[in-house]
């Protein structure tokens, strides 16, 4: 049994998921879950016409609302051509239209956006677009189960990014999934969506799909979990900042769980962490170009020679330099600045200590006033936004001589605000201003990249 997961973009309209309907087909064998996200921007479009009635303008929440159901129209009309099938359809997706409508309407009169509400908008999108695939497979001739993720994907009730119950969901999917894959069915349930134990619509927060494969690949003991995307697989960097990046054939689990967390969009965060408990293989491929090898993620890959295997970067990122002399000596002190974090719900990339001061980053500033309030009752704080981080990987970095000396040499005339090497044997990670992140990474592929160091790991992306 496999997991094959699809993002927005490789369903986004008719040609697309004709596209992933024929990968589906040919999988069949291996009695396949089919993991969907919503299709392209659609979530974006149902979050914005919640944003408007808060806003108090439903006009324009209404308009949101209509573009996105023409849309979805317009997708089942050039899908399916059974007329019964499209007018059923279309009767049940203007129900679901009408009932956001109505959510709207009470957002506005209310002034209120709970997490709550923001789930039961953002979910529709994956329901809608999971009713019309199934609905398409089964016109094809195959034999196909349409399954609520709700009743299956347990979370807590921590809505817009809820955490889930891991027991709980094996037991759910064993019951509400094996029997039909014995069955010789193709199993079509949403990513990203979830439920509470009292049956309450949470999701799992943004790029959840992914991670709602990964976690359904570790509940059903999968063979293998395919995260389908519009890349050819996991590169040696963003290609749209260094053009003659390469597509790695192989990569481990902690590379890709580095690269994934500073900056690289292949994979959410996430995603991979159920896959490794289990060790089960996650490869990433290409739903545009189906022949295309993609790349796969283990947990022992082949050993390479190769130091340094691909170059992650985020921007929008905010460096907080915290001094005081009470730090000295003095046991509990980082304790006292993390717990600050923690009040605030706000995560923190890269740690860098002395004996009097700590600098750190953060990727999201929403309460950044906050907590620098709270830090300054004890601390002398100093702020340094649009910064970005620049991220080196692999894993022999740790065990070969002379990788940092090349990055610096790569680096020699872009001032670098911090650096963090250590807490990760295979990732160095250094800050610098927002406005040299594409210079930096352009350099650092050249030095790492260009000409390719060893063919049998490194494959050319097709044009």
């Amino acid at each position: 049994m496999i997991i094959m997961k699809f993002g927005g973009t490789s369903v986004e309209d008719a040609r697309a998921m004709k596209n992933v309907m024929e990968i589906v087909s040919g999988e069949q064998q291996r009695k396949p879950v089919v993991v969907l996200s919503a299709i392209a921007g659609a979530t974006n479009a149902l979050l914005l016409s919640a944003q408007k009635a808060l806003d108090g303008d439903l006009d324009k929440a209404h308009i949101e609302l209509n573009a996105l159901l023409e849309r979805h129209v317009l997708l089942l009309e050039n899908l399916i051509d059974d007329r019964s099938d499209i007018q059923q359809l279309i009767l049940t997706i203007r129900k679901r239209f009408d009932e956001l409508k109505t959510l709207c309407q009470g957002i506005a009169i209310l002034g209120e956006l709970t997490n709550r509400s923001l789930d039961a908008v953002a979910s529709v999108g994956e329901q809608l677009s999971t009713m019309i695939f199934a609905r398409a497979l089964a016109e094809q001739g195959l034999s196909v189960e349409l399954i609520d993720a709700r009743t299956f994907m347990m979370t807590d009730e921590q809505y817009a990014s809820a955490t889930p119950i891991f027991d709980r969901i094996a037991a759910e999917a064993a019951v509400r999934i094996l029997p039909f894959l014995q069955a010789g069915k193709i199993v079509v349930t949403q990513g990203f969506v979830g439920s509470t134990i009292k049956g309450v619509t949470t999701t799992l927060g943004r790029g959840g799909s992914d991670y709602s494969a990964a976690i359904l690949g570790a509940a059903l003991n999968a063979e293998e979990i395919q995260i389908w995307t519009d890349v050819d697989g996991v590169l040696t960097a963003d290609p749209r900042i260094a053009p003659a990046a390469k597509k790695l054939r192989v990569i481990s689990f902690r590379e890709a769980s580095e690269l994934a967390y500073f900056g690289a969009k292949v994979l959410h965060p996430s995603t991979i962490l159920p896959a490794v408990e289990k060790n089960i293989p996650v490869i990433v491929l290409n739903s545009k170009r189906p022949l295309s090898s993609g790349t796969r993620i283990v947990a022992d890959p082949p050993k390479s020679k190769v130091a340094v295997k691909s170059i992650a970067s985020k921007k929008g990122i905010t460096v907080i330099n915290i001094q005081s002399s009470r730090m000295l000596m003095a046991y509990g002190f980082l304790s006292s600045i993390f717990s600050v974090f923690q009040r605030h719900q706000t995560s923190v990339d890269l740690v860098s200590t002395s004996e009097v001061a700590v600098s750190l980053t953060i990727d999201n500033s929403s309460r950044l006033e906050q907590i620098v309030s709270e830090l300054r009752a004890f601390a002398e704080v100093n702020v340094y936004e649009r910064k970005a981080i620049i991220c080196v990987v692999g894993e022999q970095m740790r065990s070969t001589a002379g990788v940092a000396d090349r990055v610096f040499h790569a680096l020699n005339d872009i001032p670098v605000t911090m650096i963090s090497q250590g807490a990760s044997e295979i990732n160095m990670s250094l800050v610098i201003d927002e406005d040299a992140m594409v210079q930096s990474v352009q350099q650092l592929h050249k030095e790492f990249f260009e000409p390719v160091p060893e063919l049998d790991l490194f494959e050319q992306v097709d044009a």
